[in-house]
């Protein structure tokens, strides 16, 4: 995914910086991440008071396999497809990717 979807798809929130990390992009708004772009995939931030508003709208929870075959859970979901085809649905999950971010920080 280019500069200027990503932009696009987060411009809710104003500026956002985007950097390369790990292989592919973390995304970052006023300081925090709030995003990661893994293999063309963008996925947002959430925590445990945003997390099962993303489970309930059908996204996926990261994982990657740790050392020793065990799965290993990151705070990052997958953005639900509803949001693709309506900015200010994608407009809401940016929104709470993050708040996540700011009560990550405290």
């Amino acid at each position: 995914m280019d500069t200027i979807e990503i932009e696009e798809m987060f411009q809710a929130l104003g500026l956002v910086t985007i950097k390369r990390m790990f292989g592919g992009k973390g995304i970052y708004h006023m300081g925090r991440i709030l995003a990661l772009e893994v293999g063309g995939e963008i996925l947002l931030k959430a925590d445990e008071i945003s997390a099962p508003e993303f489970e309930a709208a059908g996204a996926r929870r990261w994982a990657y396999e740790g050392k020793k075959g065990k799965a290993v859970n990151m705070p990052y979901w997958s953005i639900p497809d509803d949001a693709f085809d309506d900015p200010d649905i994608m407009a809401r999950w940016v929104r709470l990717a993050y708040e996540a971010a700011a009560r990550a920080d405290k």
